[in-house]
Parts: C-alpha cells; sequence; structure tokens
C-alpha cells in the first residue's frame, strides 16, 4: 500500500513523558515527509500548544485541533470549524457546576477555567505556548459570544466522575470522549479525529485507504478505525490496540518512528 497521509496524535504518542519529540521521531516523519507523504497533528489540545510542535516538524499541514472540532492551517486559516452553540454550552455548565466539578472550556487560544490547576500552570510556564488562560467566577457569561470548541471536566473521584458522564449523556447535541482515565472531553455531536481526518481526506484528494493514524487513547479511537492503517501504540488503552491494524512500541520508546520504518519498509 502507498500512504499518502499520516496523522499522529500528541500526548502518549508523538510526544514523549516529557513532551517532547524525540529525535528519532523527528528523523522518521521529515524522512517521508520529504517522499512526498503529508504528516497531520490530531490533538484534543487548543491550536495555540500545537503550532510549535508542527514548527519542530516543519510541517505545513492542516492541524487538527479540539479532537476535530477545528481544523486550521499554520498560516491561521480555518479549514473546518464546528462550535459548540451558547445554549448548548449553558446547558453543559449546568450538569458540572450542579456536581461541583472541575472544568474547562476551549476556544482556539484561550482556556476558560474557574480556577488555574496544576496542569494549567505547567502551560503557563512554558512561554512559547501563546495561550491566554481566564480565570472566571462566571464562566457561562464570560464565554458568551465566543466560539467554545470543547469542555474538559477533570475528577480524581471516578465514581463522581461516571455520575457526570451519565448527566452529560442525557444531551443530545454533544459527543464525550477521553484522554485520560480521569477526564472527559466534550464536543459537539459529530465531531471526533475520525471526521476530522475525513474532512482532511477530501480536502486533499486522498483515500481513507492512504491514511496511517497514530493514537493511544479513546479520542483516538475514530481516527484509529477511519484510517487504512490505524496504528495503536504500546502504552496505548485495550480498546485502541483492539480496534488497530497495528501496533507499534510505547511513546517512550519512538512508536511512531518504529511503525514509519516497518510500514514503509524504510532500512
Amino acid at each position: 500500500m502507498s500512504y499518502k497521509l499520516i496523522v499522529t496524535d500528541m500526548d502518549g504518542t508523538l510526544l514523549n513523558d516529557v513532551h517532547e519529540i524525540s529525535d528519532e521521531n523527528k528523523k522518521a516523519l521529515k524522512l517521508v515527509a520529504k517522499k512526498g507523504v503529508k504528516v497531520a497533528i490530531a490533538t484534543g489540545r487548543i491550536y495555540e500548544s500545537t503550532i510549535k510542535y508542527a514548527k519542530e516538524l516543519e510541517i505545513n499541514t492542516p492541524i487538527i485541533c479540539c479532537n476535530g472540532a477545528l481544523i486550521k492551517e499554520k498560516n491561521g486559516k480555518i479549514i473546518y470549524e464546528n462550535k459548540i452553540e451558547q445554549d448548548i454550552c449553558n446547558k453543559i455548565i449546568d450538569v458540572l457546576d450542579k456536581n461541583n466539578i472541575y472544568y474547562q472550556c476551549f476556544t482556539d487560544n484561550t482556556i476558560f477555567t474557574s480556577y488555574i490547576n496544576e496542569w494549567l500552570r505547567k502551560y503557563q510556564m512554558q512561554e512559547d505556548l501563546n495561550i491566554k488562560i481566564i480565570e472566571s467566577s462566571n464562566i457561562k457569561k464570560d464565554i458568551e459570544n465566543r466560539d467554545i470548541l470543547k469542555f474538559l471536566i477533570i475528577e480524581s473521584d471516578i465514581n463522581k466522575l461516571l455520575k457526570v458522564e451519565e448527566q452529560l449523556r442525557l444531551i443530545d447535541e454533544i459527543e464525550l470522549t477521553k484522554s485520560f482515565f480521569d477526564n472527559i472531553e466534550v464536543m459537539k455531536k459529530g465531531v471526533n479525529k475520525g471526521s476530522a481526518i475525513e474532512d482532511l481526506t477530501k480536502y486533499f484528494g486522498i483515500d481513507k485507504s492512504e491514511v496511517i493514524a497514530f493514537g493511544d487513547n479513546h479520542n483516538d479511537l475514530s481516527m484509529i478505525t477511519y484510517a487504512g492503517m490505524g496504528v495503536a501504540m504500546g502504552n496505548a488503552e485495550d480498546v485502541v490496540k483492539e480496534n488497530a491494524n497495528f501496533i507499534t512500541c510505547k511513546n517512550t520508546e519512538d512508536g511512531v518512528a518504529k511503525a514509519i520504518y516497518e510500514l514503509f519498509n524504510i532500512k
């Protein structure tokens, strides 16, 4: 099979555990890019926290952000955007506030939150990430007239998290997934990485059989099953491995590079 597009998740996949792209992964992706293969990033992160990695890889392919809610080029041109309407945001917030659970709201460059947790503090310390973080006592009011792409809910009490998930599933207009055991990610109905890759293949005139997708968690499952070659990382959740065509090494073991070398028969 002649593959024309590689799409990779970031955290737990392309990035190692200190959020860096290893030299071997860079080498492999740049090598296939020189052969004419397009390389794209698909992440749950917002656009502004992704662009620096695209620059490291020297790729110009549009970036898939917020689990597919936004596809945006490096020059800022939006190819696709599917925001959560204000009335739906209000329904989500009502559930979250009623349960007194921590959450964040994402635009393409701003995160709204009730307080800055440890995860956001790390973001603030990275000076090369052009991200605005707004601490708000009234998120519902402050996100009016803003293009909200995703909610991220974080809770270490898994029973509480499951209770909130059950309540959110009663809202028909939203899509739920997760990128870690202690979170829930909320997008508009129909938004996921798989649908975003489908949009990207149409944009480039590429068949899905010519796509390789790399991932490790639940929010990668839709693109793993959509792509002609779905690759699960060695550290991936079992459900991702079960639905993949190929299982590579862990994200800490240059798993992306090793799969590329094998799939492209590079010695």
